[in-house]
């Protein structure tokens, strides 16, 4: 078993910036992806930012420029930074981890984390 534990969540004034933070634990696996999601209220979850084992990432339009990804593979740690906050940002922040078991690759998600954008 794998667990996605997310932290950093909170209130945020519109332009401030917030640094979600995200580590997968457990045995036996490596980290084939990790990714951040989000769904606002009445609202289907949408990716915002993911980085495979490779470092490659990519992002959703509405955060491109905004928001960057990283990783510390030491730690499987992934990290989100977001700038510029808006409104439009708030929603239940998501972790998601594609854990490489050898043969089989398996998704695992955190409890999420709420992101609140206001004044």
């Amino acid at each position: 078993q794998v667990q996605v534990v997310e932290s950093g969540g909170g209130l945020v004034q519109p332009g401030g910036s917030l640094r979600l933070s995200c580590t997968a634990s457990g045995n036996g696996f490596s980290i084939y992806a990790m990714a951040w999601y989000r769904q606002a209220p009445e609202k289907q979850r949408e990716l915002v930012a993911r980085i495979t084992n490779g470092g490659a990432t990519n992002y959703a339009d509405s955060v491109k420029g905004r928001a960057t990804i990283s990783r510390d593979n030491a730690k499987n740690t992934v990290y989100l930074q977001m700038n510029s906050l808006k409104p439009e940002d708030t929603a239940v922040y998501y972790c998601h981890c594609a854990a490489d078991f050898g043969r089989i690759i398996k998704p695992y998600w955190g409890q999420g984390t709420q992101v609140t954008v206001s004044s």
